[in-house]
């Protein structure tokens, strides 16, 4: 039986809790029973919140039994990055500098998932401060991809990847800067969005670079996806760059998905070289799959995006280094040679070389050169310029087609210790999702097959403008069906068992 529960869709876990078929406790403890079995092998979670993820399922089967309305997501257990600050439970971001920090405040992602009735089972694991694509920057030790242990499951988000796809969780909370939702989901074979910047409020997301980071869902199911973005999303005057608009319908359109005179644009400059045979094999047979459901399939051209990466490695390190600032030991986190004999710089100093790892403190530096007296037009300036271009190419695009698609990551997941060495081989699996995060957009990544040569889960992108969310679970949720169809079940289904 608790077996079963975990293998649930999020949906369908919530209408046996509504129906009395199921208690939210009999599905919270089934789940941590589920991460007590795999999780010393996947290493998904940094902290359980076993006493608060029963409690609030105690709550949600008090509300029931009173006949209550219950939320649509009532009782449903969820992973946390632990990018989000939720009060008395540590959020580290992966790092050493903020161990054993207990934030005073809730964020405003995890007010909403209170308000929802969701189960927050506890925080999962990350590259540091957001900064990786394979969750081994994690000061904590790296998360393994359930499909192969010795793979990675993505970056920075893997933790919350590898939760959903090794059954622990079937939601999780990413965030996405240049990909950290979208490329985990890609090589765990789950479903993973990044929200319009601005969708989602970023109050008490610990900011990595605040012009790029967005809050979203991740998933098994498209449907999961949107009943999860449409719980967090919304306004929040506590964050000055949330929009004021509704929240897009995005369960409506993902509970439709029909892309009969949908353009979809293939975009010339995210395919072909570099890319693994396998994921473009499994890529070009989804675009057929899409011409066969009557959409409309054009080829766009965004010449800017050749020059995407190198933009974006200026504009990230630059903020960061301004954001990351503030973790000096001086109030909270770790506080090194604090012996009363050293002044506070030296304490500053010392604090940040114990508590910063190497690919924190590389990207400060870079960042902190881009900004700095003589340089700050030549790279951090020249680098918002290509920014505007970029967001002209996708305005471009989007007047040729309602929605673009590409490979979500060049290749499948990498054995853990391939890359890391090397960062510009690791930033490189970043090289199709960076655009959007650039431009402001949205995005998509869901699974669409195995690769032939190894077997293991390749992602679709679907892009969309800024507020058009609704567009990505529209298209992604008739691709996903019609993929169902030819499969006889959801790909996630049929990942190896642990």
């Amino acid at each position: 039986m608790q077996q079963h529960l975990t293998r649930l869709s999020a949906a369908d876990i919530a209408a046996a809790i509504s129906d009395g078929d199921v208690s939210a406790t009999e599905v919270t403890r089934a789940h941590l029973d589920r991460i007590a079995e795999v999780d010393e092998r996947v290493h998904a979670f940094l902290h359980i919140d076993d006493e608060g993820a029963l409690a609030t399922a105690a709550a949600v089967d008090a509300k029931r039994k009173a006949g209550e309305p219950l939320g649509p997501l009532a009782g449903v257990p969820l992973a946390l990055k632990d990018v989000m600050t939720m009060r008395g439970i540590p959020t580290t971001c992966g790092s050493r500098i903020l161990e054993g920090w207990r934030p005073p405040y809730d964020s405003t992602v995890v007010e909403r998932l209170r308000a929802a009735d969701v189960v927050i089972l506890g925080k999962t694991n990350m590259d540091e401060f957001a900064m990786g694509s394979s969750t081994e920057h994690s000061a904590y030790g790296p998360s393994h991809n359930p499909w192969d242990l010795d793979r990675i499951p993505g970056g920075s988000g893997g933790g919350s990847a590898a939760a959903i796809a090794a059954f622990e969780a079937p939601l999780a909370i990413g965030t996405d800067t240049g990909g950290s939702i979208r490329q985990p989901a890609a090589v765990t074979g789950t479903v993973g969005v990044k929200p319009t910047y601005g969708g989602v409020s970023r109050f008490g997301l610990v900011a990595l670079a605040s012009s790029l980071d967005q809050a979203g869902p991740c998933a098994r199911t498209v449907e999961d996806a949107a009943l999860l973005h449409a719980a967090i999303a919304g306004h929040d005057p506590r964050d000055s760059t949330s929009l004021t608009d509704p929240v897009p319908a995005v369960v409506e359109a993902a509970r439709r998905g029909d892309v009969r005179g949908l353009r979809v644009g293939l975009v010339k400059e995210l395919s072909g070289e570099g890319y693994q045979a396998g994921v473009t094999q499994r890529f070009n047979e989804a675009v057929d799959i899409l011409t066969e459901l009557g959409a409309e399939v054009v080829e766009v051209s965004c010449p800017h995006f050749d020059y995407a990466l190198a933009a974006y490695y200026l504009i990230l390190p630059a903020e960061a280094s301004s954001n990351l600032a503030r973790f000096d030991g001086m109030r909270f986190g770790l506080r090194a040679g604090d012996t009363g004999e050293l002044g506070v710089e030296e304490v500053m100093s010392l604090t940040r070389e114990a508590g910063f790892g190497a690919e924190v403190k590389r990207r400060i530096m870079i960042g902190t050169y881009a900004l700095s007296s003589g340089y700050y037009d030549a790279y951090y300036g020249q680098a918002q310029k290509v920014r505007t271009l970029i967001q002209r190419d996708f305005a471009a695009a989007f007047e040729q087609a309602d929605v673009l698609i590409s490979p979500t990551a060049p290749t499948t997941a990498f054995r853990i210790g391939e890359k890391v060495d090397d960062p510009i081989a690791m930033y490189l699996n970043d090289v199709a999702t960076i655009p959007v995060n650039l431009a402001g957009n949205c995005a998509m990544s869901l699974p669409i097959g195995l690769a032939p040569e190894d077997g293991l889960p390749v992602g679709l992108q679907i892009m969309a403008p800024a507020r058009a969310d609704e567009r990505l679970y529209n298209a992604g949720a008739a691709l996903e069906a019609a993929l169902r169809d030819r499969w006889g079940h959801l790909l996630i289904e049929e990942a190896p068992a642990l």
